[in-house]
């Protein structure tokens, strides 16, 4: 019987499909019905192969074989997931099957994990795509009632086959040639890398500040408090601390004079609805959220719950035509919402503003809203709850008016010294009542701040007042905030604010390191090779990565670079880039790469590490806490097998194996063991006598009475 042959990017959205498709009969590895059968991947069914896999003589990792530049990069199967595409690829090719419905994720990378298994599998079947951004029933069907053909993407796939080309090009031969230079494991990549740098050049900043000593004093007025201020600058601090403690003591139970009493109305407009990446720097800041534990959530409350839309996106905005689907979406607002959501439900029509709906702004997806399906929140596990929350609020808060308050910035004059005060008249709550009944743990503090400014009492010009009080307070300038992954995302996303070049920063404005989708897994990334390391919610980079941002050229630590990249990856989609050219200039940089290798400072120094083997873990060096005995000057260096000289690579020879004395009698010779050695020249034990001079460790046997 012949049939449509749907592919899906997970088990779990192919079994939805099949639901609503009514392919109810399960198979193994697929869904079977009268008109369509259901399958999946896994993830990546095909990847890329391995240099070692393409030619043997890249199985051993040497400097004389780098660059390594195929011509072609072959696809192979993933060994662990064989079986689901063998299924799949049977599928594919079956007599009955009359075409291919591409049902993989809507985005760059469900592309390409569609278009790799349709290559492997060498299908001649014609395929149509299916693109929708929720995965509620009727999103489906109005999915399936929308399919375009395959080469409405072809573009799409090219960016995506040249983002995998280009991260194994310069992977592959970046990492292989620094890692031979330093005899270390250090991978380098095209996004991690420059992400990296960002995080070295904060650690730096911090390690180079140097606190500051100055003074605030403090007028009470009784019912509200003014800061000293100098007029000339506008600075309240003051870096003489008796300077401070005088004038203090000078105003402290004396008339101050109100000079001045400024108003002036201003404006906050609503923020914005999430894409990913302003969602998990939200959930960072108000949750605890890591970036990738906001992305598994959104994924969820995506694919399990239905309850939001497709999380990976890059837009803030929705397309004009959603107004109704919005509208909907708001009515399927869970009780707890009702207060909020009953003011914009009474009006005919959702107001079309455009910092909400502009289809100039939408790419393939639009911002994260809620689909509009019941749901009970109590229900959720708590970390869904909570994301869901921060998405409904955001979606209501976006139509609501704009948050009005009068600043008010007083000055009140005690004794020839001006004190001023700062706060704020609220005039209309406007989109922030969205946010009163929010969990007062998840309130940004700039909220609550706000809150207790606002309690300024009436004051005018000419108005006398008691300064109660006056006190001096010493305090110290603090070095720039470590990063989080709040900080970092913005950092990531913004990265080309900070290039000089005008016109170039002009043109990669969105175009920063990494997607959103795949921002959350190179942090995870830089921690897992262990450039990186977390403190409570800091990122900071590790010396391993200050030494590896010190030891690669700059082009490929710079944001601007990976920037250049990622635009001309969104100039393929939309045509203005040749996929070729592209790679071409991926290849002459895998190329200078291994070139600046070669002459990449001598005088950085990696802890050794043999590299992993299949289903092992790399060892690595250490020090031991002693100078190496033949050169006297680097330190000595610990791994599995020997004690060594850091100064290897500037030709100090040292090798001393562990088990160099065992064949004669000896023990294997520990940390503690090598340093007394080397500090007394020989170590005496009940079976005989340890000696060491000039780098030499020789045993000599207890004689037999």
């Amino acid at each position: 019987m012949a049939y449509q042959l749907i592919v899906a990017e997970k088990p779990s959205v192919a079994r939805d499909i099949a639901r609503v498709v009514g392919a109810k009969g399960r198979q193994e590895g697929y869904y079977d019905g009268e008109t369509y059968r259901v399958t999946w991947a896994l993830g990546h069914l095909v990847s890329l192969m391995e240099p070692e896999e393409i030619d043997e003589k890249w199985k051993r990792w040497r400097a004389e074989d780098l660059p390594i530049l195929p011509a072609q990069i072959p696809l192979k199967v993933l060994p662990k997931t064989k079986k689901q595409y063998t299924i799949v690829k049977r599928l594919m090719r079956d007599k009955e099957c009359m075409g291919i419905i591409c049902a993989t994720d809507a985005g760059r990378e469900g592309e390409l994990i569609f278009r790799y298994i349709y290559r492997m599998a060498a299908c001649p079947k014609p395929v149509r795509r299916f693109w929708i951004s929720s995965m509620t029933d009727e999103a489906i069907r109005e999915g399936f009632a929308g399919l375009k053909p395959g080469e409405a993407y072809d573009l799409l796939y090219e960016s995506a086959r040249c983002r995998a080309e280009a991260d194994w090009l310069v992977g592959m031969n970046a990492s292989r040639a620094y890692t031979l230079r330093y005899d270390a494991l250090l991978p380098i990549g095209r996004v991690q890398t420059p992400t990296l740098a960002l995080l070295v050049r904060r650690r730096r900043e911090i390690e180079a500040f140097t606190p500051e000593a100055y003074w605030t004093v403090t007028a009470h007025f009784g019912d509200y408090t003014g800061l000293w201020l100098d007029e000339k600058t506008g600075e309240k601090r003051l870096y003489d601390g008796r300077r401070a403690e005088a004038i203090a003591a000078k105003v402290r139970g004396k008339d101050a004079l109100v000079e001045s009493v400024a108003r002036e109305t201003k404006k906050e407009w609503p923020p914005n609805l999430y894409d990913l990446t302003a969602l998990q720097r939200d959930a960072n800041r108000l949750l605890g959220f890591t970036a990738k534990k906001t992305l598994e959530t959104a994924q969820k409350l995506y694919e399990e719950y239905k309850l939001l839309t497709y999380p990976r996106t890059d837009s803030r905005y929705l397309p004009r035509d959603m107004a109704g689907r919005t509208r909907q979406a708001m009515e399927g607002l869970p009780e707890a919402y009702a207060g909020c959501s009953a003011p914009l439900l009474a009006q005919a029509r959702l107001p079309m503003v455009r910092r909400v709906f502009d289809d100039t702004k939408v790419g393939d997806h639009h911002a994260i809203i809620p689909t509009g399906k019941r749901c009970d929140p109590g229900k959720l596990p708590p970390d869904a709850a909570a994301l869901f929350d921060l998405v409904a609020r955001r979606l209501l808060a976006a139509f609501y008016p704009e948050h009005c308050y009068d600043a008010v910035r007083v000055i009140a004059c005690g004794e020839g010294e001006p004190f001023v005060s700062v706060g704020r008249e609220v005039s209309q709550e406007g989109w922030k009542a969205v946010y009163r009944d929010m969990p007062s743990g998840k309130r940004k503090k700039a909220e609550k701040r706000e809150d207790e400014e606002t309690r300024l009492p009436k004051l005018s010009e000419g108005d006398v007042r008691t300064i109660q009080k006056a006190a001096a307070r010493e305090d110290k300038t603090k070095p720039p905030a470590p990063h989080t992954d709040a900080s970092l995302l913005a950092a990531m996303e913004h990265a080309g604010r900070e290039i000089e070049d005008e016109a170039l920063r002009e043109s990669m404005k969105g175009s920063g390191l990494g997607t959103p989708a795949t921002r959350a897994a190179i942090m995870e990334r830089l921690l897992a090779v262990q450039y990186a390391e977390r403190r409570g919610r800091a990122i900071t980079a590790t010396d391993k990565g200050v030494r590896l941002i010190a030891a690669v050229p700059a082009d490929i630590a710079s944001p601007e670079t990976t920037g250049r990249w990622e635009k001309a990856l969104s100039d393929i989609v939309s045509g203005g880039m040749q996929p070729e050219r592209f790679l071409s200039g991926i290849r002459r940089l895998a190329s200078s790469l291994v070139d600046s290798a070669k002459t990449s400072p001598a005088d950085i120094y990696f802890e050794r590490e043999e590299r992993k083997g299949r289903g092992g873990s790399a060892k690595r060096s250490a020090a031991i806490g002693a100078v190496c005995p033949l050169c006297g000057q680097g330190a000595l260096l610990e791994n599995s097998k020997a004690y060594y000289c850091a100064r290897y690579r500037d030709g100090c020879k040292l090798t001393i194996w562990k088990d160099c004395v065992v064949r004669a009698g000896g023990p294997e010779l520990s940390p503690a063991l090598m340093k007394r050695l080397l500090a007394e020249g020989k170590v005496r034990g009940s079976t005989g006598t340890i000696r060491h001079a000039g780098g030499v460790v020789r045993f000599e046997k207890a004689k037999l009475l």
